[in-house]
């Protein structure tokens, strides 16, 4: 059996963020036949079209998108949208030639955040989504409330019933992707 690759993007740079615990869990218990990385934004600047070239973290981003058939993507919700590292990373993506990056390719989206645990960034990402010809999944979608107490002190997820969503959503990912192809 052909592993999948997913590469994870996580829309907060925080150490302890809960969206990359979510990710981590992901990571940690993919279903057999995927394998998740997960890509490091820290370091990549505002899009900028007056650069001539590339920064060093954007084309380590940009072989990470190559090299992946799908993306599971950690969506923190910022004043009712998504964050701004997300929206950037796939901002630098979209402007290579065609889309070549991130057109066509199967996607999930995952959050963590407050009371309504990034419902409404998740739905701004789909509008982006939909431009940048991105399959995301419908179903089933994660919203975890991140101060309920289902992460620990580090944004490691520990509550069963969100553990069980998440894989559910990568295994879900996993058939969304191999229906793609």
């Amino acid at each position: 059996m052909e592993k999948i690759q997913v590469l994870g993007i996580c829309g907060s740079l925080r150490k302890q963020s809960t969206n990359m615990g979510l990710l981590r869990y992901a990571q940690q218990h993919a279903p057999k036949g995927v394998e998740i990385r997960i890509a490091d934004l820290s370091e990549i600047p505002f899009y900028n079209s007056d650069l001539k070239e590339k920064p060093a973290a954007v084309l380590r981003f940009f072989e990470e998108l190559k090299g992946a058939q799908a993306l599971l993507m950690a969506c923190p919700e910022y004043n009712y949208s998504m964050a701004p590292a997300l929206k950037n990373a796939l901002d630098w993506a979209s402007r290579e030639p065609e889309n070549v990056l991130l057109t066509g390719k199967a996607a999930a989206m995952m959050g963590a955040g407050g009371g309504m645990g990034t419902a409404r960034a998740q739905y701004h990402l789909r509008q982006v989504c939909v431009f940048l010809n991105l399959h995301v999944l419908n179903t089933p979608e994660v919203f975890c409330n991140a101060f309920a107490g289902g992460f620990d002190g580090e944004g490691n997820l520990v509550d069963e019933r969100l553990q069980k969503q998440v894989v559910k959503l990568v295994d879900a990912l996993r058939a969304w992707t191999l229906k793609l192809r």
